[in-house]
């Protein structure tokens, strides 16, 4: 069955838009940056597409213009969606400097057919080689097998883009847009093929970006950014696991912000969840790498200091006052403090529980003894 170019490009262009179409209502609203750029590099593409089929009738030079812009643009985009979603990408300015030379070196080399194809198919098939090494190497966590898909589709359309590029500027086998030569049918065929097998991987991406998020919110303090009192005792018992087995020290303290429901009552619930969220950013900038911080509730938080015992703690304690003292009437225009409970990890104990109802009950004591001190176990 002989294949029509045009058909193929108005299948593609007909496909993009649907897909710009449906793509907010499956993700819905509040979706992240990440899934906005992916929804505007397939709006971008449909309106390429049209851009270069519409070009065969009328205002050929300003919408084939603009058809190499749309595709540029796109693919600028995606790279923005992956670097959302793997961290920062190797060669940004190389490729915004290549998303703006091939629409404006096309433009301006237009009356010459062999330059403008060839420079605009050259450079966006540079732009398709950085976006496809873009899905490589990821500095974040994130699934192989959608990233093998795109990238396939990616150098796909680039060795395509390049084909078409050396026909146009080196040979007369490609006089237009829409010859029927057989590297631009296959490249027409590939191209749709590409758009299905990249649309599955970028939702695929989205979805793991989702459920990743939702994993987040299950397992932290939606106020203060920490560990959860359930997520805390999850990851806490395994550090009190290992400490145990290897015989290593480990320091428990439980710290409670003083006198938090008269602050709720003098000064709001406003004024309350932002000393919460200062003395949660105290305690992260205080702790060390490796280290356990959690909100267990209300205005309590839990802290587990592995390969340390009591004079770390007592250290640690120190410091978090220092900054607790510099910082609170500054950035909350009142003083702050807490009282807290240490205990360590006995020799046989392997139970998370019971070290920490030893630091709870130290904590009261502190409380007890007039607040804002530490208190330690016996």
């Amino acid at each position: 069955m002989p294949l029509d170019f045009l058909t193929l490009m108005a299948v593609m262009a007909a496909n993009l838009f649907m897909i710009s179409a449906a793509l907010p209502l499956i993700m819905g609203r509040g979706v992240s940056r990440a899934a906005r750029h992916v929804q505007a590099s397939m709006l971008l593409q449909a309106v390429a597409w049209a851009a270069i089929i519409a070009s065969s009738s009328l205002w050929d030079q300003a919408l084939s213009s603009l058809s190499i812009a749309c595709n540029a643009a796109a693919q600028w985009m995606l790279y923005r969606a992956l670097a959302d979603w793997l961290g920062p990408r190797p060669l940004p300015r190389v490729l915004l400097a290549l998303v703006i030379a091939a629409p404006l070196g096309y433009a301006l080399g237009f009356d010459h057919y062999a330059w403008r194809v060839g420079w605009a198919n050259g450079l966006m098939a540079a732009i398709l080689c950085i976006v496809a090494r873009a899905t490589m190497a990821p500095r974040a966590p994130a699934d192989l097998r959608w990233r093998s898909l795109l990238l396939g589709c990616l150098l796909t359309s680039a060795a395509f883009t390049l084909a078409r590029g050396v026909l146009g500027a080196f040979t007369d086998q490609y006089p237009s847009f829409r010859t029927p030569h057989p590297v631009n049918l296959a490249a027409a065929v590939a191209t749709n093929v590409s758009l299905v097998l990249g649309t599955v991987a970028l939702l695929v991406a989205w979805r793991a970006e989702a459920e990743q998020k939702l994993h987040t919110l299950a397992m932290t303090d939606g106020l203060t950014g920490l560990l959860n009192q359930r997520s805390f005792t999850l990851r806490g018992g395994s550090l009190l696991a290992h400490a145990a087995r290897h015989q290593l020290p480990m320091t428990a303290l439980m710290l409670d912000v003083d006198h938090f429901k008269q602050i709720n009552d003098t000064r709001g619930h406003g004024a309350g969840d932002r000393a919460l969220q200062l003395f949660a950013r105290l305690l992260g900038d205080t702790c060390r790498s490796g280290d356990l911080i959690g909100r267990l509730g209300g205005e309590e938080f839990g802290v587990l200091l592995l390969h340390n015992s009591t004079p770390a703690g007592l250290a640690f304690d120190r410091r978090l006052r220092r900054r607790l003292h510099a910082t609170s009437v500054a950035e909350l225009g009142f003083a702050l403090d807490y009282s807290a409970g240490l205990a360590t990890l006995q020799p046989g104990e392997s139970d998370l529980a019971a070290l920490m109802a030893r630091a709870d009950r130290a904590l009261y004591e502190a409380k007890t003894a007039g607040r804002g001190r530490l208190a330690a176990a016996d």
